[in-house]
């Protein structure tokens, strides 16, 4: 293991000549590796992150200030570890399927109510029927697209090695290595990886687990900021680039500085980037809540859920809950907003480890009329809601910022008595007031959603939804660490106006032509959903989890089990 001292050191740019220079002596021989070595590879990379998944949590736990033994350590089991173990065994069995049968498997193919094919996903077993019972997920395709034509670089390959830069996310750990896996196993590509300075700590365990591909050859982790991401942009050793990261640091890349020279570029559509460039950039992530018949108990399980989407990862994800739209005039908004407000007074606060949070945060709640502050301490920034934002109001920066921070914002649109009616002018609203094309959620009530009409209404939502994953009852926080569900942005954004972003990631089972991925749950998900901040085993079932998707081993999936029913 690197010395601590020497933990994020920028690599030196004459290193990075080396790194790149062996890497692309190797693209083509990665290219053309049978099928059989590659599965090897990807279990040699599974075994090697079980080996680090406990030591790099507690890494993790140091570098955001997280006490061990909580539960919030056992969201950094689930966002680290257990993400990258399950993606890796998945792809390692999508690339068995390739062997076997020419492709990859995929559940029932159906259309969408405006004619386009869609795929299930999950569950593809009955073993993840039983882990994720209730959830359902699907993947429409684009127009004109075809379930069958999966797995496309083994059915026909498109390049002869190619050499693909990550430029790595640093709020989850799990990102950049299941990024990685994505341009090895779905696209055949060698990858560098920077890995980002906000978790630098990451980069050696990832040496280590992944020092099988390192040494053949097909892999380098390298470290630094800016200045080491923009030489490495530029190399001609490089093809193309991947960015998790956000569209400010997108425009650079592409556009180059702010000011009049990149406008012109932009009006012009002369970008000074001549590689391809994927990206997943964020969002103001909006959480629709259709009206209709909810109890207080109803009410309470909804509260907690919205918190939910904002308290997990101290709201360092970019599918985060970030707009709460209501129905105007609902008269059941206050109690939920005073719901949703007594579940942040029982959550500690946490660090605001990411950089820039302070400003945004004081940014976006600067002069506004209804303001409520839960908790927060030195360091450490309150959970907050920012209610009753004017819809009309075409300029307020909360729809097009992405706070990145603690900070929930409410608006209202529709009818609160005709469900159809608010769900057609909530996604309206969505479309044309709110910056990004990532993720979103619905939450219906079961009695509404058996509303022929409603029915209807819901399913032309979710297609009219410009986002790359819609959660219907769940948050997409748990499609992205599925694996088997591809993510990222909604197609369509332009370089020019990138929105969240290009490309999907983490799609085990090597879908083409992807447009969004729809996840499904009950209103009332048994056992307890793991982001619910009431959930009481957490840590345990981190833990548990995580070693049991490195094989699937049944004689733990009873640990498994009892600790999710414990919650």
């Amino acid at each position: 293991m690197r010395e601590p001292a020497l933990l994020g050191k920028p690599t030196e740019h004459s290193q990075l000549d080396t790194v790149l220079a062996r890497l692309r002596a190797n693209a083509a021989s990665f290219a053309r590796l049978p099928i059989a070595d590659k599965i090897a590879l990807a279990q040699s990379m599974l075994e090697g992150y079980v080996r680090i998944a406990e030591p790099s949590v507690y890494a993790a736990c140091a570098a955001r200030g997280i006490p061990l033994g909580t539960r919030v350590e056992g969201e950094e089991w689930f966002t680290g570890p257990c993400a990258v173990i399950r993606f890796l065994r998945l792809n390692a069995e999508a690339l068995r399927q390739i062997d076997r049968d020419g492709t990859t498997r995929v559940g029932a193919v159906g259309s969408t109510v405006d004619g386009r094919e869609k795929v299930q996903i999950a569950p593809l077993s009955t073993l993840d029927g039983m882990l994720f019972p209730g959830i359902t997920a699907e993947v429409h395709l684009e127009a004109g697209a075809k379930a069958g034509e999966r797995a496309p670089f083994y059915r026909k390959p498109d390049h002869d090695g190619r050499v693909a830069l990550i430029l790595g996310a640093g709020n989850m750990d799990s990102l950049s290595p299941m990024d990685v896996a994505t341009k090895m196993f779905n696209e055949g590509k060698v990858c560098v990886l920077k890995v980002s300075p906000v978790n630098a700590h990451m980069g050696p365990y990832l040496e280590e687990a992944f020092g099988d591909p390192i040494r053949r050859g097909y892999l380098a982790v390298v470290y630094g900021g800016p200045s080491e991401g923009e030489y490495l942009c530029k190399h001609p050793a490089v093809d193309e680039i991947h960015i998790t990261g956000s569209d400010k640091t997108h425009d650079q890349i592409v556009w180059g500085p702010a000011g009049p020279e990149r406008a012109e570029r932009m009006a012009r559509n002369r970008p000074l980037l001549d590689k391809p460039i994927t990206s997943e950039l964020g969002n103001v992530s909006p959480v629709l809540i259709v009206p209709g018949p909810y109890s207080k108990s109803d009410l309470a399980h909804l509260a907690e859920n919205i918190a939910g989407q904002v308290t997990a990862n101290a709201s360092y994800a970019c599918n985060s809950g970030k707009m709460l739209i209501t129905a105007l005039g609902w008269q059941q908004r206050a109690e939920l907003l005073e719901g949703v407000g007594r579940v942040f007074a029982g959550v500690p606060a946490r660090r605001a480890y990411y950089p820039g949070s302070e400003q945004r945060y004081a940014s976006l709640t600067e002069s506004r009329r209804d303001l409520r502050k839960f908790g927060g301490s030195e360091g450490a920034l309150p959970w907050t809601i920012v209610a009753g934002l004017d819809p009309s109001a075409a300029t307020d920066k909360a729809w097009v910022t992405e706070p990145f921070c603690s900070i929930l914002s409410e608006t209202s649109v529709g009818s609160p008595s005709d469900p159809a009616d608010y769900l057609e002018r909530a996604v309206a609203f969505t479309s044309e007031r709110l910056w990004g094309t990532l993720s979103a959620t619905i939450f219906i009530h079961p009695r509404t959603a058996a509303d022929p009409r409603v029915a209807k209404a819901l399913e032309h939502a979710i297609v009219n939804l410009e986002y790359g994953t819609v959660g219907i009852n769940l948050f997409p926080w748990l499609v992205a660490g599925m694996g088997n569900a591809p993510w990222g942005a909604h197609p369509g954004s332009t370089l020019s106006d990138i929105q969240s972003g290009r490309g999907f990631v983490h799609n085990s089972q090597m879908l083409a032509h992807v447009e969004k991925t729809v996840a499904r749950a009950p209103f009332r998900a048994f056992p307890k959903l793991i982001y619910l901040p009431s959930h009481r085993t957490l840590q345990t079932l981190g833990r548990r989890f995580t070693y049991f998707q490195a094989s699937e081993s049944l004689y733990r999936l009873p640990g498994v089990i009892a600790s999710a029913l414990l919650a």
